[in-house]
C-alpha cells in the first residue's frame, strides 16, 4: 500500500512538472475600450485560450465574447515562442498568431502578409 501511495504522489508531481509555462490566467491590454481575462490551457499538443471575464471603463460586464476562443492552437516552437492563430473580437478576424513568453509577460501578435505586418499586445499573468 505504501508503494502505491508513493507511486501516485510521484506521478502527480511528474504531471505538474510538465505543465506548459504559458498556462494560466492572463490580462489583455485594452482594445476598443475593453480588456479581458483569458485562460490559457493545453489543447492537444498546443495551447488555447478562452475569455473568462471582460471589463470596460465601467467595470466588469457580460460580453457576448465570454467563452469564445481568442488564442487558437498555439504550438511551442522550442525557444519560448509559440505559433498558431489569434482572434480579434473588435473586428471578428482571425490572424496568424505569435506568442513570446518572458516570465509573467506574454507578447501576443496577430499578423498578416505572411507575418510581415503585426499588431502586438503584451499580456500580464494574473495566476
Amino acid at each position: 500500500m505504501k508503494r502505491i501511495l508513493i507511486a501516485a504522489v510521484m506521478a502527480l508531481g511528474a504531471g505538474a512538472a510538465q505543465a506548459d509555462p504559458a498556462e494560466g490566467l492572463w490580462k489583455t491590454e485594452v482594445d476598443d475600450g475593453a480588456y479581458a481575462h483569458v485562460r490559457l490551457v493545453p489543447c492537444g499538443a498546443a495551447i488555447c485560450g478562452k475569455m473568462e471575464r471582460t471589463f470596460n471603463a465601467d467595470g466588469e460586464y457580460a460580453s457576448p465574447n465570454i467563452g469564445k476562443p481568442l488564442v487558437i492552437d498555439m504550438v511551442p516552437d522550442g525557444s519560448g515562442g509559440y505559433r498558431g492563430q489569434v482572434w480579434r473580437p473588435a473586428n471578428g478576424k482571425i490572424y496568424v498568431g505569435k506568442m513570446d513568453l518572458n516570465g509573467n509577460s506574454l507578447a501576443l501578435r496577430g499578423c498578416v502578409a505572411g507575418g510581415l505586418i503585426c499588431s502586438k499586445q503584451t499580456w500580464t499573468r494574473l495566476e
